[in-house]
């Protein structure tokens, strides 16, 4: 016998939902619902109705987990962030082996850049969304918003610059600060390259301002 809650959901969209969650953790079913949503209409499309319908359950079962709409959306902000940090990792481990320790040093930071550009252009939807709920990004909790290797994308740019000093590569005397500006050089393309008077650019053309705009870092820095 279906309860109340699951005929009105039924009443409202056809399709009997559930009040309680039996096939796993319906947090991270919630978040990874936002997530699809996120991809496809960025964080305006993250709506506890919409994810709860998604998940099969009714939109007081989201409330267990999440007090309202922000605190979802900050969750699935950090996922959000959780990918772009797996994608820098991706374009780091493609980097070609090598045995001279300053090249290794010097692709290993670019790749942190073109990784980042490409998560952008390729998930716009999840990138606009990993940015879109205000807070202290920089000390996000490792364990919503890290990668693979348990850092954070700003950890991430973070540990290649300091493999950068070690090298030789960067003065030790100019690491203080030095990812806060290229942070903001490749946040600000990416940003460009999507929303901005960029987005009309070719894969190719886009793929040569990221390199340029790396170029100059690498000469500032």
């Amino acid at each position: 016998m279906l309860s109340t809650l699951e005929l009105v959901a039924m009443a409202q969209d056809g399709k009997p939902k559930r009040d309680t969650y039996r096939h796993g953790d319906l947090r991270n079913t919630l978040i990874e619902a936002g997530l699809d949503l996120a991809r496809e209409g960025g964080p305006q499309a993250v709506v506890l109705r919409a994810t709860t319908r998604q998940a099969g359950v009714v939109p007081n079962a989201a409330y267990r987990h999440f007090a309202d709409r922000g605190a979802l959306l900050h969750a699935v902000s950090q996922a959000a962030m959780a990918h772009l940090a797996r994608t820098m990792e991706a374009e780091q481990a493609a980097v070609a082996p090598t045995t001279d320790a300053v090249a290794a040093a010097r692709a290993r930071f670019r790749a942190v850049g073109t990784g980042y550009l490409r998560f952008a252009q390729e998930e716009p939807g999840l990138f606009r969304t990993a940015f879109h709920v205000p807070g202290d990004m920089t000390h996000a909790a490792a364990d919503t918003s890290a990668g693979a290797t348990g850092h954070t994308p700003f950890e991430l740019l973070g540990a290649a610059l300091d493999d950068l000093v070690e090298a030789g590569l960067l003065p030790e005397d100019r690491r203080p600060g030095a990812e806060f500006l290229a942070w903001s050089a490749v946040h600000g393309l990416a940003a460009l390259l999507i929303d901005g008077p960029l987005r009309g650019l070719d894969p190719t053309q886009a793929h040569d301002a990221g390199q340029q705009v790396i170029d100059m870092i690498e000469r500032g820095i």
